[in-house]
């Protein structure tokens, strides 16, 4: 095992630092990179913590994936092409198992992203994950939460709520006897999908754009707080798969679409005329006024680190 930290980043992450963007990888004290030119620079960071954002039990790949994942969302809603990324690793101790199981699921989501490894941190403490991602866009064609119209259509990609029955499966809270539709739900919490390439495609086209993270109807009021709209949600419209259907009742699927969270899915705005994408779903209707509506409401509408 590595006897310092400088061995361990050699050991599990060096060489990743390989893109058409990256002038200078891991090894210095700065990375080095080029943006295309007329671009900006499109920058966020998203931390995991072990017993708050995913189980213990989670395993290490696992944990490296969905955490790289869910900071290229962030990129996604943006409309970006990814350059780059950034890893901030706090580890209680160095384990022979673990870094090299992590170290796999990272490579894969950088992999699949295209977003290559260019430098960060490691240090001591409690297990935590900060990514921070980069991407660009152009100057003046990127997607934000405000700039939803009155007459708008709310549309989602894919489905929703896989994630949060997944979720309750691996914490036991939740039994599947079939183990086909168990497993599909658990890659689902497990190994999110951030939606690059269709946010590429919606920064020419949609009005408003957000990712959903902390839940459906949390996401949606950010994005009429942002807009200054109304937006109402019809929940027989919300896309739910053969998977979660077959597992609960349906008022809990409905339940878990609307504030489960962790799907990271895009959630934009359309105009009337503008063709819905491939494997997308429209699920509601931007209104003047202010807030947003649903004609099923859970207890609970969607994660806060800091609501009691």
């Amino acid at each position: 095992m590595p006897d310092s930290e400088f061995a361990l980043i050699r050991d599990y992450f060096m060489g990743w630092g390989e893109g058409p963007a990256v002038r200078l990888g891991i090894g210095d004290d700065a990375a080095a990179l080029s943006v295309p030119e007329g671009h900006v620079l499109q920058i966020s960071t998203d931390t995991a913590v072990e017993g708050v954002h995913f189980l213990p039990t989670l395993a290490p790949a696992e944990v490296a994936y969905r955490s790289l994942m869910a900071a290229a969302s962030d990129l996604a809603a943006m409309g970006a092409s990814p350059l780059a990324c950034l890893l901030s690793l706090t580890l209680p101790e160095v384990e022979s198992n673990w870094l090299p199981a992590f170290s796999r699921g990272l490579y894969e989501a950088t992999a699949h992203t295209e977003l290559s490894l260019v430098g960060g941190d490691t240090t001591r403490g409690p297990l935590s994950v900060t990514v921070t991602v980069l991407g660009s866009t152009p100057a003046t064609q990127f997607m934000t939460r405000a700039g939803a119209q009155p007459g708008d259509r709310l549309c989602v990609s894919g489905q929703l709520g896989d994630a949060a029955a997944g979720l309750a499966i691996s914490a036991k809270e939740l039994t599947v006897d079939d183990a086909r539709n168990a497993d599909l739900l658990v890659t689902r919490y497990e190994r999110p999908t951030a939606r690059l390439i269709l946010g590429q495609a919606l920064r020419e086209c949609a009005t408003a754009c957000i990712d959903i993270s902390d839940g459906l109807l949390a996401d949606a009021g950010h994005v009429a707080a942002a807009s200054g709209v109304a937006i109402h949600i019809d929940s027989t419209l919300l896309p739910l798969s053969e998977a979660l259907c077959a597992s609960v009742a349906l008022p809990q699927a409905q339940d878990w679409a609307l504030a489960g969270g962790d799907d990271y899915e895009l959630l934009f705005t359309l105009p009337g005329k503008v063709p819905l994408p491939e494997g997308c779903t429209e699920i509601g209707r931007v209104h003047a006024g202010g807030g947003i509506s649903c004609d099923r409401t859970p207890e609970c509408i969607g994660y806060d680190h800091f609501a009691r």
